[in-house]
């Protein structure tokens, strides 16, 4: 049986549709692959997220805000000089996208309006911070990526 070119890419045609039906049907019936985009606790989620961008914005309306500087001995933080540093509490966490591992947390308690974070906490490379903090029952929040 001979067939002509017409025929065979009516065939190629018809047997590609028929692969990509197969992985359709598959990956929607298969429990396996659960794609719903709905968190189960979406309005509780969206309200801690609603509270992050408050506190960004308490932020970015600071005449001073939190100021990052590498020095020789570390990563220097300084908070606004008009805050009382005594009444300035939260938390401080570096982030490092390419090694899980090297990720920390510090809380803030300051004897003066800096925190330094010695240098060997820090290796080179590219970092996130946020520093979440409060002060007078605000909460601010700063975030940053720097390479180091």
């Amino acid at each position: 049986m001979k067939i002509n070119w017409g025929t065979a890419i009516v065939l190629v045609f018809i047997g590609f549709i028929t692969f990509i039906m197969y992985f359709v049907v598959r990956m929607n019936t298969n429990k396996k692959y659960e794609h719903d985009l709905v968190t189960e606790e979406y309005y509780k989620k969206e309200l801690a997220f609603q509270k992050e961008i408050d506190a960004e914005k308490n932020s970015r309306a600071l005449p001073n805000n939190v100021f990052i500087k590498k020095t020789p001995i570390g990563l220097s933080i300084t908070f606004p000089e008009e805050k009382e540093f005594q009444k300035i509490s939260g938390v401080i966490s570096l982030y490092r996208p390419s090694n899980k591992q090297l990720d920390f947390s510090i809380p803030i308690n300051l004897e003066r309006n800096t925190i330094i974070i010695p240098d060997e906490n820090m290796i080179e490379g590219k970092w996130k911070i946020t520093v979440d903090w409060k002060y007078e029952d605000i909460h601010y929040l700063y975030k940053k990526s720097f390479t180091y």
